[in-house]
């Protein structure tokens, strides 16, 4: 199941000389968008005060398809697309929401980790359990 995620607007300070949003701000958006994902899978960021237990993104696989201009609306819709042993695959297509047209996608490998051991840990069961219904 895909859901929305994130919703940005293009700023000029966020354009590169070519006059399209940079790509350290896609990666930005891609961030926020995946918080979002993974709080919709069960996972609450007061566990990294509470627990210590967060999350270290291990593989980020990024596709551009089209340039995002100054003043673009764009959104992001994320799904689910592997629940692991200690890690979540997951996907992110960003479109303008002007035309509807795929701007960027990302593939992302996010491994839950112990913050203080700087370790993966095992997957809680209620994350397990809310990512699987958001399996697309």
């Amino acid at each position: 199941m895909t859901i929305l995620t994130y919703q940005g607007v293009v700023y000029p300070a966020q354009c590169d000389a070519m006059g399209h949003m940079n790509v350290q701000f896609y990666i930005a958006a891609f961030d926020q968008s995946l918080w979002h994902l993974m709080a919709a899978s069960g996972y609450s960021a007061s566990w990294i005060t509470e627990r210590r237990q967060g999350w270290a993104d291990r593989r980020y696989e990024i596709d551009f398809r089209q340039e995002l201009p100054v003043g673009s609306l764009f959104e992001i819709k994320g799904s689910v697309m592997k629940v692991g042993r200690t890690s979540l695959t997951t996907y992110h297509g960003l479109t303008n929401k002007a035309d509807g047209k795929l701007c960027a996608e990302l593939l992302a490998v996010s491994v839950y980790f112990d913050l203080a051991a700087r370790q993966a840990l095992a997957l809680p069961d209620e994350i397990v359990e809310g990512a699987a219904k958001l399996l697309g």
